[in-house]
């Protein structure tokens, strides 16, 4: 989710959903430590509970960025050791680590060291000609005896030479089952379930399948609404959610002190354009953003005038 589950959009996902933890896009591990990217780390108090992904295979460098994560205020630091791209590979981390069980052992006891807040892990099931039945739990067995308590397992095998990040999220199939079998293989671990996942009623039912947890990425993304609304009220019994009209008043605030601040709308507003998917006027809500939202001195105007756009074509599809 890199480039994607910045900071604006974690706090207008907030708006949607009270109880949901929110994740951040993939920071690496160097980036903090050598590079000094503090700026990666930025979030709202409003983002909580909010978890910050991290990238990296040295326990050394690790611990250090898990500290900086820790006392930046973070509520989980998460291992990554699931992404498959070109780039992390090359970093010899991401996917790869799921070749070296052993050193993703070391790494989170040195983070557990450093950081005075929970370390996770999310994994996928197996890469290349490994064999998920074997080697999966081979991996969760090796890192639980590290100390980690919580892992998200993405259903799918990643294949690390042949297909891109994209098709890794597609081609290879998902084996929902295997996870099931590992939860009640590793009772005491706290294991959630990623991948392939759209729609609500979807993660009901790994939840009703013996899941603690469920992880959204893409779809949570593009359809925010759907997916999210209606977590508190479904999920942990709260309140129903907003809807799309709710949540655009509700960031205004929030864009007019970005904006104040020297921001820009679109660094906002293109994470709110699937706040109407699947609905009358989504597509004119869509536009009206795109082609306005970027322009110098835009402002909450647009926003109004999109919202304001999609409702008449709403209220013509009722008649």
């Amino acid at each position: 989710m890199m480039d994607w589950t910045d900071r604006h959009c974690r706090y207008l996902h907030r708006q949607i959903s009270g109880h949901a933890l929110l994740y951040t896009e993939m920071v690496t591990s160097p980036a903090l430590v050598r590079g000094g990217a503090l700026y990666l780390l930025d979030h709202d108090p409003a983002e909580h509970p909010v978890a910050v992904q991290l990238g990296g295979s040295d326990p050394t460098e690790l611990a250090q960025a898990a500290r900086i994560c820790s006392d930046a205020g973070y509520d989980e630091i998460n291992l990554n050791v699931g992404c498959p791209s070109d780039r992390v590979q090359s970093g010899s981390f991401g996917a790869v680590l799921m070749k070296k069980p052993d050193l993703v052992a070391d790494c989170v006891k040195a983070m557990q060291d450093a950081s005075a807040v929970d370390i996770t892990i999310k994994c996928r099931i197996g890469v290349d000609d490994q064999t998920p039945a074997n080697t999966l739990p081979h991996f969760l067995e090796t890192v639980a005896n590290a100390g980690v308590r919580q892992l998200t397992i993405h259903a799918r095998k990643a294949w690390l030479d042949g297909l891109s990040p994209k098709e890794n999220r597609d081609i290879p199939p998902l084996d929902y089952e295997l996870v099931y079998a590992m939860k009640r293989r590793f009772g005491d671990l706290h294991l959630s379930i990623n991948g392939g996942i759209a729609s609500l009623a979807q993660a009901k039912t790994h939840l009703q399948n013996g899941m603690d947890g469920v992880m959204i990425g893409r779809a949570a993304y593009h359809q925010p609404i759907d997916l999210l609304s209606g977590v508190d009220h479904e999920i942990y019994g709260g309140a129903p959610g907003p809807d799309g009209a709710d949540v655009v008043h509700t960031m205004l605030p929030y864009i007019e002190n970005h904006l104040s601040a020297g921001g820009r709308l679109n660094q906002i507003s293109r994470h709110m354009l699937g706040l109407f998917a699947g609905q009358p006027g989504a597509r004119i809500w869509r536009r009206t953003l795109s082609d306005g939202a970027h322009l110098p001195g835009a402002g909450p105007e647009i926003l109004l005038r999109a919202l304001e756009l999609q409702k008449e074509e709403r209220e013509k599809c009722r008649t």
